[in-house]
């Protein structure tokens, strides 16, 4: 069963989305062996509706996000764009969800206030670095449809950043000792 949590920005979620947000991802229960968290959020922008669903399932992530007049509209395009991510990468994806799950290491950034000028540091984020090789780097990257994804590599244990190219194809930052 999905745990999922709901967030409305510029708007109140009523019960009968809720219900029916239950109802449409029901059906991605099925890929999954575990209970997954579910985050919802939804956001009021004018005559818009943006439905983002994000589904976190032993350390991996899956992201949809879209935009129509109508919540429920933008709730099953998203339903579809996950349900496709996932079947079309399912080869993938089975190994790593069917594995137990490895230690991951928090990434500790220090807290910074905001000041004012062209080089101030705006945000701070923290989340877990999981342990996965290249090819499971790359395949989250795109799932979570990010320009970079940071990792510990499974072969040598350090920190790396797999990133997208502009002629589409994909870096590897490794960090080099001293």
């Amino acid at each position: 069963m999905m745990n999922i949590s709901y967030l409305g920005r510029k708007t109140t979620i009523r019960d009968s989305f809720k219900e029916y947000a239950q109802k449409r991802l029901k059906r991605l229960e099925k890929f999954f062996d575990d209970d997954p968290n579910v985050t919802i959020v939804v956001t009021n922008e004018g005559d818009e509706e943006t439905v983002e669903v994000t589904i976190k399932s032993k350390g991996m992530f899956f992201r949809g996000e879209k935009t129509s007049r109508d919540r429920q509209i933008s709730l099953d395009l998203v339903a579809d764009v996950l349900s496709t991510q996932i079947v079309r990468n399912k080869n993938r994806l089975e190994r790593r969800l069917k594995a137990p799950v490895p230690v991951a290491a928090e990434l500790e950034i220090p807290e910074v206030s905001p000041e004012e000028g062209p080089d101030t540091l705006v945000k701070t984020k923290k989340f877990p670095v999981s342990v996965m090789d290249v090819e499971e780097a790359i395949l989250q990257m795109n799932l979570l449809n990010h320009e970079f994804f940071m990792f510990r590599n499974g072969d040598t244990g350090e920190v790396n950043v797999v990133y997208r190219r502009k002629d589409g194809n994909y870096g590897l930052l490794e960090p080099v000792q001293d």
